[in-house]
This record gives structure tokens, sequence and C-alpha cells, in this order.
């Protein structure tokens, strides 16, 4: 069965072998196809996709010649009469049928789904043990190979906020399973990536208090409400403001919950 990847570099692979198209167009198409699996793809919005607004004369023609050159790859790598199953011409486009296993984003988006479901449930080991296996699918940014501008920044926004969100939901469920010393070193990453993401400093600086570093989770408290004014004319949310209260009165900071 043809695997293909998009969370990060654009990837086809049958049995754990690299058979991707090495043409930029033809990558092209098939992101676009692979951003819409099991959607029709209207010619016109491969034209726009490839060509903005700007199409050649040939653009049709042009079009079709990289839908063969994709099919003959199918066929080729996975077997006969692999490209008429997957890839199908519909009366305004093309749609490529992918099952739930073929693409990585598809299944990123179950785990996430059963990690959620697990969280909230109780059962937490099981959840963060499907969140984290969702997160290890991601190889870097979306299609991060392929030049796709910003006519697919709705298509990549998702994705990226998705990923967030299994990130701050496994975070949870190592703080309730205790971890708080594996995530203080992820942590300071973060927050170093987002030094606006306000979720992310809470967890630092209450796995740092639980961890009986309270020196060090006011230094972060004080690092974040000097980056906010400074940056924003901001102060921390009253919640993170309660934080520091509690990590100053030495009581337990309490984890700040992932919004629903």
């Amino acid at each position: 069965m043809l695997r293909f990847n998009i969370l990060g570099s654009l990837e086809i692979r049958q049995h754990g072998v690299d058979c991707t198209p090495t043409a930029p167009k033809v990558r092209a198409v098939l992101a676009l196809l692979l951003l819409r699996a099991n959607q029709t793809v209207s010619q016109d919005a491969i034209f726009d996709w490839l060509w903005v607004d700007r199409p050649p004369r040939s653009a049709a023609t042009t079009t079709q010649t990289y839908v063969y050159q994709l099919r003959s790859l199918f066929e080729r790598v996975g077997g006969v009469g692999t490209a008429t199953q997957l890839l199908i011409t519909r009366p305004t486009g093309y749609l490529l049928s992918l099952g739930e296993e073929q693409l990585d984003a598809t299944i990123f988006t179950r785990l996430c789904e059963e990690g959620s479901a697990l969280l909230d449930s109780g059962r937490t080991a099981e959840a963060a043990q499907r969140l984290r296996g969702a997160l290890a699918l991601w190889r870097g940014p979306v299609l991060d190979d392929v030049n796709v501008e910003d006519r697919m920044a709705a298509d990549l926004a998702h994705l990226t906020e998705l990923r967030m969100r299994a990130l701050e939901l496994r975070m949870e469920a190592d703080a309730r399973l205790g971890r708080y010393r594996e995530l203080i070193t992820e942590l300071r990453a973060l927050v170093v990536a987002h030094p606006f993401n306000e979720w992310f400093h809470a967890q630092l600086i209450t796995a740092l208090n639980q961890c009986g570093r309270r020196a060090e989770a006011l230094h972060a408290y004080r690092n974040l409400r000097q980056t906010l004014s400074d940056e924003l004319g901001l102060e921390p949310t009253p919640e993170l403001q309660e934080l520091q209260r509690q990590v100053l009165n030495g009581s337990a900071a309490r984890l700040v919950a992932v919004a629903g």
C-alpha cells in the first residue's frame, strides 16, 4: 500500500522506499491533491495553484500531463490498477482517493481525537501515549519542501493549529501523571519559540514549582511579565497572576488546564 506524507517534506513511500517524484510542478499538483485528499479538486484550482492568476494557454493540456505522470508513478510503484483506484478523473477535476491509513495527516487527526477522548475519560497514560504517537508523525513544517506560498494558508494553518493542540493535550496528560521534571526542558524551548503563548509559560512555572524550584518558577514569571510589557504593553492574565501568588505562598501551584 502506498503511503503519502505531508507533515514535513512531501513523500510517497512503498514498503519503506521513497518513491516521491522530483519534478517541481508534478510535486506541486500532488501536494494540492493530498491537502484536499478525497475531495474533487477543480482544474481551475490546479491552474491557480500552479500559475496564480496567469495560467498559460496550454494550462489544461499541461495539467493533464502532470496527472498522467502521477498516474504512471502510482502504477509503477503500486502495482497494476493502483493508478485508477487512487487518482480519479471527475467532470470538473481530479480526486485522490486515499484510505484512512495512507495519509499521515489523516492518521495524525485520528490519533489526536482518540487522545483527547482518552484524556477526557480519565485514561491519562493511554492518552499521553496516543498523543505522543500523533506528534511523532511530524517531521517538520507541512510540505516544507514544496513552494505552497499563501494559496493553501488555511489548510496549513489548520494542521499547524491541530499540532499545537495535540502538544498541549500531551503536556497536560504528562503533568497529570506527575512527569514535571521531564517537561521542564521541553517547556523552556517552547517559551523561547512562542514567547507570547501564556499557556506554555504557565506550564513551565507550574513544572518548576512542582519540582521544588520555586526561585526559577518566579524568575520564569518575571521573564514573561517583562516580555508582555515590553512588546505588547500587557500584563499576564489573572490566571497567571494567581499562579504567581500560589508560588510566592509556597502552595502547590495548580496546572492551568488546556482550554476546551
